[in-house]
């Protein structure tokens, strides 16, 4: 049954020892990518079985004229998730796909070392918070079409934030309304309230939110 595996170099337990690997490294990697962080369940599953998936392409192409086709093949994976994923979710892919490489080519202690040190560096950026913007949080304002954004809150971001940025501003309810979008950092978050109401005062009322940035960087 695997005689044109074996023939290529690879016994039938080397073969088994493999994809065995790789989905213990799959599952692995879905464990270290959860960590600190919300994942679904499909895409828990997903990354526990790409490196499998991967490691038997490049095990089935081995010598063959193909193979460089079907490596690009495999990384084209990622382009067909239904849902766009966060920069996190597509790090954890590439691992997946790192990994697998190295399992179809034999490369056990490749593999392995690889893993380990990923893992190592993923769980220790995210325990020291690396790349995090503390007490960075999102604000979104709601304001009539007549009214020129520009400067309009600063003296309420001046009052209330030690920082504040417009990073969007979009149209709504079919152009009749603007949603602007900051990446503020409150002084004092007990005065949330209080800040809220003097933006209520000032855009009829409108639609305000506040709260932490929702990671959602996608390719």
């Amino acid at each position: 049954m695997l005689n044109s595996i074996t023939s290529a170099g690879m016994t039938t337990w080397t073969f088994l020892l493999c994809i065995l690997l790789a989905v213990v490294l799959g599952i692995g990697t879905a464990i270290v990518f959860s960590f600190k962080a919300r994942n679904s369940a499909s895409m828990a599953l997903t990354l526990s079985i790409m490196p499998a998936a991967i490691a038997i392409v490049i095990m089935m192409v081995n010598g063959n004229v193909g193979a460089g086709v079907a490596v690009a093949g495999a990384f084209t994976l990622v382009r067909f998730r239904s849902v766009p994923g966060t920069a996190r979710e597509i790090a954890a892919i590439f691992m997946d796909m790192a990994v697998g490489l190295a399992c179809g080519m034999g490369h056990i202690w490749i593999a392995i070392l690889f893993f380990v040190i990923m893992a190592v560096l993923v769980i220790a950026l995210t325990l020291f918070g690396f790349g995090e913007r503390s007490g960075n949080q999102q604000l979104k304002i709601t304001i009539p079409e007549n009214l020129d954004y520009n400067d309009l809150f600063d003296d309420l971001f001046k009052k209330y934030t030690s920082s504040w940025e417009l990073v969007r501003v979009r149209t709504t309810n079919m152009g009749t309304l603007y949603e602007l979008c900051y990446d503020v950092v409150l002084k004092d978050e007990k005065k949330t309230k209080a800040f809220m109401d003097e933006i209520r005062c000032r855009n009829g009322n409108l639609n305000i939110t506040l709260g932490r940035p929702v990671e959602g960087a996608t390719l």
